[in-house]
Order: structure tokens, then sequence, then C-alpha cells
């Protein structure tokens, strides 16, 4: 038995927290709501903010885990190397950590090796951003390290900039600074991928679809094998050019492109898995490699064997799209759990609730998971979940 820190403790991590306790481990999860979700599932659980890197330490010192770790979050991914770093434990390095996580430093290291990338400039302020838009007439600001679609704007004019440049820069972390580029037009895809000390897979490739009031929120993703549109094997190839140039030693990736004039544009990638579930249960489903045992067993055991399972063609994480109101009625989730090839269902909504359209990735109001062996096959199943949940209001 292990005594494993894993920090953050949303709806997300809970997978990996269940994980490490059904293997045996003991677990302090840190994160910073006393009711966060895993903290249910962990052997100790402790207020701190995932930023805190110092507070996070402390915790670490007086507990002296064997492994620290954190999945399927972005922010924390920094404080995770830096307490492996200080403890002496097996970690990514907090440099590497950074290169994954701030934006900026992700496109500068990107554009420096060669891979084909959009213009991109840091941004201090918004004299520097209009700037930058006055060469690049459509273009998009991000924060320099956040997560979750948060404070993402299209912007096409000076007044797109003043009007969003502080939603935008207030949540960045490292330093109040935003990143600019060039909006890419196109198809989107997540690539999520698996490092051990001896290889690096693709596990799970998804084309993504986005709500029509806002193309910078995914609202269906779906997993196949291969597409006839598009070259995967392409984009499998250029992802593990990209990891290996980045020197990621060990762990799980989680990367979106978009796809242009024949060009794989890499937009975002992250030293974790893929969030909503993505890398603790979509990649087992798709590729029949649990990612995340193989990420324990590297952290406690200091190796990660893959092992293959069996698995299934393809799977769907959609979105649900109700229309905005307040909640009145919410039936058929309890029948549509238990339909052919229904893996999961999170509605997180109750009659009451006010509904409104989707700003950023938290505030979609529930998702689904389901697989199929034919694209056919999962199709109709998607088309009898989404009839079979309903969700009223006025």
């Amino acid at each position: 038995m292990a005594r494993i820190m894993i920090i953050a403790g949303g709806m997300w991590q809970c997978p990996i927290v269940q994980m490490a306790k059904e293997k045996g481990h003991f677990v302090i999860c840190t994160n910073l709501y006393e009711n966060s979700p895993a903290f249910q599932y962990a052997d100790v659980g402790i207020v701190a903010d995932v930023l805190d890197k110092e507070k996070n330490l402390q915790i670490a010192r007086d507990y002296m885990p064997d492994a620290v770790l954190t999945e399927q979050t972005d922010i924390a991914v920094p404080t995770v190397a830096y307490i492996a770093e200080q403890l002496g434990l097996k970690g990514i390095g907090f440099e590497i950590a950074r290169r994954f996580t701030n934006k900026y430093e992700t496109r500068k290291f990107i554009h420096d090796a060669g891979f084909v990338s959009p213009k991109f400039a840091l941004c201090r302020n918004v004299d520097e951003a209009k700037r930058f838009l006055a060469e690049v007439p459509v273009s998009i600001i991000k924060p320099l390290d956040s997560q979750s679609s948060r404070g993402i704007h299209v912007v096409e004019s000076d007044n797109d900039i003043e009007e969003n440049f502080e939603d935008c820069v207030q949540y960045s972390n490292e330093e109040k600074a935003i990143v600019i580029e060039e909006y890419i037009e196109g198809t989107e895809f997540t690539v999520d991928g698996l490092k051990t000390s001896n290889e690096y897979i693709v596990t799970a490739i998804s084309e993504k679809e986005h709500y029509a009031h806002n193309p910078n929120i995914a609202n269906r993703l779906l997993f196949t094998q291969k597409n006839d549109r598009f070259d995967y094997e392409k984009l499998k190839k250029l992802n593990e050019e990209m990891v290996k140039a980045m020197q990621l030693p060990f762990g799980l990736t989680h990367a979106e492109y978009k796809y242009k004039d024949g060009e794989f544009y890499l937009i975002e990638i992250a030293a974790r898995g893929g969030g909503t579930k993505i890398s603790s249960d979509i990649v087992p489903l798709v590729s029949g490699i649990n990612s995340n045992e193989v990420y324990l067993n590297i952290l406690t055991e200091g190796k990660g064997e893959i092992v293959r399972e069996p698995y299934h063609e393809c799977a769907v994480l959609g979105f649900f799209d109700f229309k905005p109101g307040k909640v009145v009625s919410i039936k058929g989730v309890d029948e549509a759990k238990i339909q052919p090839g229904v893996h999961d269902i999170g509605l997180e909504i109750k009659v009451g609730d006010m509904l409104g359209q989707a700003q950023d990735d938290r505030s979609r109001c529930g998702y689904y998971i389901l697989w199929g062996d034919s694209l056919e096959e999962l199709n109709q199943r998607e088309r009898l979940l989404r009839e079979t949940v309903e969700v009223w209001t006025e």
C-alpha cells in the first residue's frame, strides 16, 4: 500500500481517487471546497486551493506521500510538479509542467520547435492586444493558464477586445496577462495519449461539435478508430512528435487540434487526461487501455505496463442543451441509464433551477457517455437517449 496525495477533488477527480482506493492505497485529497466530491472516497480530505503550492506542500510534508498526482485538471499540474520536486518524488518537473499549462509557453515552444502554428502574442494590456488584432483581424484571446474554456473570446474589433479583455485576464493565475492568437477556422479534434518510460501511444481521438451560440464550447465529441474525412494516422504521428519534443517523461496527455487547409494546428495540449471522464472512462471504452491505472502504477511501482483489453469501435460524449428557463420537470433519466450502450449520464440540474446558455465548459447542464460497435448502432442509441431524457422549462 502506498500513500498517495491527489491534488484537486472535483467531480472529474473522483475516478482516480476511487481507483487508488480500490488498489489499496491511502489517499490524501486536497481541493478548494469543504464538500468537494472526491473527498468522500479519500481517506483524508483537506481544504486547500490547488493553486497554492506552499499550502499543498505543507500538507504533503505532514503526510509524506509516496506519490503525488492530479488528473483531468490543468491548474493543479504545476503544483503537483512543484511538490514532487521539493520532496524528491517522481514527477514531470516544474518547467515541463509550465510548458504544458502556460498557453504562451506552449505556443512559443511549439513554434520554436518548427511545428505549424498560428500567429500569437503575449499581451499584458488592451493596447497590446489591439496592436496584434490590427495585424490579425480575426483572433482569439485566452487566459494564460486556466481551464474549462473560461474567459475565451473570439475578437474581431477593438471594441471586442475592450469588452472582453478583463473577463479573459481574470482567469490567468501565474501572471495577469493573456494570449492572443490567430483564430483558426476548421474542424476540431481531441487527442488523448499515454506516455511511459518506453513508449507513447495515442489512446483516443474525437471529432468535436460545438454549441451554435458559442463555437468555443463543445457539445458533442465523437470517438472513433478512424475517420473517412480526416487522416487520423497523420494526426497521431503529429501528436506523438509534439509530446516527444516537449519532453514529457511520463503520464497522460490531452490535446486539441483544428484542421485547416490540409494541416492540423495545435490549439492546446495538457499533461493530464481529458476531462468529463474522457481519460478515466472513454479511453478504456475505445482503446481497451486503462490509462489511469497505468499512470498510478508508474508513480507507485516505477513502471507502467500497457495492457489492452477488449474495446468498442466508437463512443460519444454528448452534452445536453435544454431550452433556457426555470426547470419545471425532469423525466426519463433512470430509464435512459439502463438502455443498451449507456455508460454514464450526469445531469447536474434539478426542478426549480434556472437554465441559461452555456458560457464555458463548467456551465453545461449535463453529459452522457455512450458506446457502440458501429456508428449506426451508436447513433441509434444516442437518438433513443435524447428522446428519453426530457427537461421542461418555463
